[in-house]
């Protein structure tokens, strides 16, 4: 049994019970217990709107609509987070298999997986779970880019650059 000093520690930090009260129990399975949502049935798996994907256990912007892709894989996919400094990866190496898990570096919490598998420009595929997420509707890149600069600004929980 692991020491609780060893655990990762994040800015946004709320305790088991508060987590359940704040995230319904399918997002609380995810983001909490490192679950994840059959494939082809998350609901930002398709197009949509333009917009910001937010993390929905602290509302730290995560990804933008103009850098999702359809993968293929049944879960919504990004070539690159809003901003390097809002996801973090750990090595994952459950279910026999080695991959990098993301979360969200303010909270914490579960989002999904990274491979080295995306297109252009990054090469890379976050493969993220769609219960993970609430949306923001945007209509063009220039907004997104003054909101998750605002974000910055106002939130007490990363450096700015």
């Amino acid at each position: 049994m692991s020491d609780a000093s060893s655990q990762p520690k994040y800015p946004f930090e709320l305790t088991d019970a508060d987590w359940r009260a704040r995230l319904p129990p399918e997002a609380y399975r995810i983001m909490r217990q490192h679950g994840t949502e059959p494939p082809f049935c998350s609901r930002f798996d398709e197009g949509g709107p333009n917009g910001l994907y937010l993390c929905r256990g602290c509302e730290t912007p995560l990804f933008s609509s103009f850098d999702k892709f359809d993968s293929g894989t049944g879960w919504p996919s990004f070539y690159q987070a809003v901003d390097p400094r809002v996801v973090g990866t750990t090595e994952d190496r459950s279910h026999g298999m080695l991959r990098t898990e993301v979360h969200c570096a303010v909270c914490g919490s579960h989002l999904g997986h990274v491979f080295p598998d995306g297109p252009q420009p990054t090469g890379l595929r976050y493969c993220i779970n769609s219960a993970c997420l609430t949306f923001l509707a945007f209509d063009d890149r220039e907004a997104i880019a003054a909101y998750v600069a605002a974000w910055f600004e106002k939130q007490k929980y990363l450096p700015v650059e």
